[in-house]
């Protein structure tokens, strides 16, 4: 804890030399170190004035209760302010301002993040969100007519879509495998994995955390496993990324992409692609870059004109995340999930968590129903009525409404939404 007040106090004295960091909201940081002292992230899970010291670098509206940070997150004020200067500044000449000046600090931003994950910066290609970075993968693998490729029907629908059009365009094969919600365990998800590998097998894609229960994935045992058979292994890290603490080496992987605009709170529209520095020669981009740039990241960063402030200001969120620590934040995040969870299900037997509540394989994002309850009329009821945002899900195997709170959620918000729901479950819903 020592060393992340001095982070944050070096960070407040050197304000003059890093004017994109807004004081204010390293004072909170301070302030919240301060309350949390030398104590562990779960005794400081449930300590309010640690977090709404942290909530006030949101500029949030605290009439409504957003419950929905998984799809995309609020920035905190101070890394949306650091976008907006830089957009002015860049209007103002974007020739020599935008490509001159603001461009250039893009090695800040892969450098904090390569830091963050575990990796060479020279592996490190940022990006506009996940999808640009999965479809990279997807797209830029050499595959041959009759070549397989495993996914789960729980990826995110835009990686299937994109495996499809390889399915219309190349002759692959795509195999979806399905998988019990709640998972029974880690190893049946490898088994699953395991029964659908034939040897025309080429690529599997699995998402690290699922955009719909918040099943976290055994990647590396998964990574593993394609090793042995020769198997590309590409994840999906959307919502996994400054979530819960991991690093590359952990997962052990040669491909993932991943999002910034939902955990690690940066601004909307940016991600990264992590290639193996041994891969990239071989990963063609999305977008066509020159034969020089054949073994250099970047040149999954050819995108054409684009504002160099949304990725500029990743250094920003970065710095606020290691402020507050993943340890930290992944401990209040799950203090949430049971609170909500746990009230729920003491209410009623109708209500099912369909997420499993261990730690070790979830963290802030779960899905709930309640028997007799549409989710989609029970997401709108929630919303229209109460302004408490969820996200409906609705699968051919389950339903259910996710549940993702955030660091600026409280305890007040969560109570307010299990309160609602208690009316549900009590009275119904009369849209």
């Amino acid at each position: 804890m020592t060393a992340r007040r001095d982070f944050v106090v070096a960070m407040m004295r050197a304000g003059i030399a890093l004017p994109v960091m807004n004081a204010g909201a390293f004072r909170n940081l301070s302030r919240a170190g301060d309350v949390a002292g030398s104590r562990s992230p779960i005794d400081v899970a449930s300590d309010e004035d640690y977090w709404n010291e942290i909530a006030r670098a949101f500029d949030t509206d605290r009439t409504l209760v957003n419950l929905n940070n998984g799809g995309v997150s609020p920035a905190p004020t101070h890394v949306l302010d650091a976008m907006i200067r830089d957009l002015r500044f860049s209007n103002e000449i974007p020739v020599e301002h935008m490509w001159g000046v603001l461009e250039p600090r893009i090695e800040s931003c892969r450098r904090d993040l390569a830091g963050m994950f575990g990796c060479d910066p020279e592996e490190i290609a940022i990006t506009r969100n996940a999808s640009e970075a999965n479809e990279t993968m997807i797209l830029g693998l050499d595959l041959k007519r009759g070549d397989e490729v495993i996914v789960t029907n729980q990826n995110y629908g835009r990686m299937i879509t994109t495996w499809d059009q390889r399915v219309r365009r190349d002759g692959i094969v795509l195999k979806q495998i399905s998988f019990k919600v709640p998972v029974p365990s880690q190893q049946y998800l490898v088994d699953q994995f395991r029964q659908a590998i034939t040897p025309r097998t080429r690529v599997i894609e699995i998402t690290h955390i699922t955009n719909l229960s918040g099943h976290i994935l055994p990647v590396r045992e998964i990574v593993q496993l394609g090793r042995e058979k020769g198997i590309d292994v590409l994840v999906d890290g959307a919502h996994a990324f400054a979530h819960f603490p991991f690093t590359r080496d952990e997962l052990d992987v040669d491909f993932y992409g991943t999002s910034l605009h939902k955990w690690l709170h940066a601004p909307i529209g940016t991600g990264f692609l992590y290639v193996r520095r041994s891969r990239i020669k071989s990963l063609w981009p999305m977008m066509a870059a020159p034969s020089t740039m054949d073994e250099n990241i970047r040149k999954y960063e050819e995108i054409g004109t684009h504002p160099a402030a949304n990725h500029n200001a990743i250094s920003v969120a970065a710095a606020f995340n290691r402020g507050i620590g993943l340890d930290r934040k992944a401990a209040r995040l799950r203090f949430l999930r049971d609170r909500w969870a746990n009230q729920l299900q003491q209410e009623s037997s109708r209500v099912h968590v369909l997420t499993t509540l261990d730690n070790r394989h979830s963290c802030g994002i779960a899905l709930v129903n309640v028997d007799g309850i549409e989710t989609p009329k029970l997401q709108s009821w929630l919303w229209t009525r109460h302004r408490v945002m969820t996200t409906p899900i609705v699968h051919p195997e389950f339903h259910g409404l996710r549940i993702t709170p955030s660091i600026y959620t409280t305890i007040s918000d969560i109570d307010t939404f299990t309160d609602v729901m208690a009316k549900a479950i009590r009275s119904g819903i009369a849209i």
